[in-house]
């Protein structure tokens, strides 16, 4: 008898510090609050947009805050499968993932924002010079430790998420769209009815099929429905695919695999999916540092659906 007190307070003890640890693999508390040395002061804290390197292989499926994203890049990575880039100015979720690492790719499209923050697991270290003096400010867990976490419902490294909170970026609360120098409005003249287009690339495959009752693009990824980490369907108002020049690049994965570079300065042909239609287009972009634009074949802009977008660079 006189050992059960003893015994009692352990267990209260062992729970209590369970739920802190819990507390602490997870993305749904309040984070507590950052001291001065936690995170890197000041980087960020102007910037317009945070862009996020998202995880896009059935393991890391779904995905935490994608739904939230104001602009979704889809870009092939080694052995042919896809990766994200989601990009966020309207709001910003509590938890995004799971984070991957960037590549030169990443670098290239970016330069369309004024210096964004970009969020991103890590690159190869030949890569890292790139990234340091590339116009953004780069916020991997090297320099933001407390700002990721590990889950516990996924095995490594399909398991690390962004707590947005704890880098130093605003969201503005004006639409990303707006810093790439597109509009929402009203459809072109024209275009074709389409219920549904398949983007392929050599190990994986995204499918957007219109849904007149939701008003939106619903996704599928590899043939199954995507979703939000709270089992809702993924959507974009607008989706671009984009033609462009998918080569070789001088970096490869630890598997041998090359990393191809997807050329984003230049020009060439796109189509434009929206309300249900499909709009043939024409894309340029003639200098790195300049905005994409997106026209009719007559040269007439071409204006977005209000919504998520999504662009597909689809090799040509």
């Amino acid at each position: 008898m006189i050992h059960r007190p003893r015994a009692s307070l352990t267990a209260l003890i062992t729970a209590l510090l369970l739920a802190l640890l819990a507390a602490g693999c997870t993305g749904g508390g309040d984070a507590e609050p950052e001291s001065e040395s936690s995170s890197p002061s000041g980087r960020g804290a102007g910037a317009k947009v945070l862009a996020v390197k998202i995880d896009n292989v059935g393991p890391a499926r779904p995905q935490t805050g994608l739904d939230r994203a104001d602009v979704v890049y889809v870009e092939q990575v080694e052995a042919g499968l896809s990766r994200l880039l989601a990009v966020y100015s309207s709001e910003v979720p509590p938890v995004i993932g799971p984070v991957r690492s960037a590549r030169e790719t990443d670098l290239e499209l970016l330069r369309q924002f004024d210096r964004p923050v970009l969020a991103f697991s890590g690159a190869q270290s030949r890569l890292l010079p790139a990234i340091e003096q590339a116009p953004l400010h780069a916020v991997p867990p090297s320099v933001a430790p407390r700002a990721y976490f590990r889950g516990a419902e996924r095995p490594a490294p399909h398991n690390l998420y962004l707590r947005a909170e704890r880098i130093p970026y605003v969201a503005p609360g004006s639409q990303a769209v707006e810093a790439l120098g597109l509009r929402f409005g009203p459809a072109p003249s024209g275009g074709s009815a389409e219920e549904s287009r398949t983007v392929r690339f050599p190990s994986a495959r995204t499918t957007f099929t219109w849904s007149a009752e939701r008003e939106r693009w619903l996704i599928a990824m590899d043939g199954s429905p995507a979703r939000t980490s709270e089992g809702e369907r993924l959507g974009a108002a607008t989706v671009i695919v984009q033609e462009v020049t998918v080569r070789p690049s001088s970096f490869g994965d630890r598997s041998g695999n090359n990393t191809p570079f997807t050329e984003t300065v230049g020009s060439g042909t796109a189509q434009v999916l929206r309300d249900g239609r499909t709009y043939e287009a024409r894309w340029s972009r003639p200098a790195a540092d300049a905005d994409t634009r997106f026209t009719t074949p007559d040269g007439q802009r071409i204006d977005l659906a209000e919504g998520p977008l999504w662009i597909v660079y689809e090799a040509r």
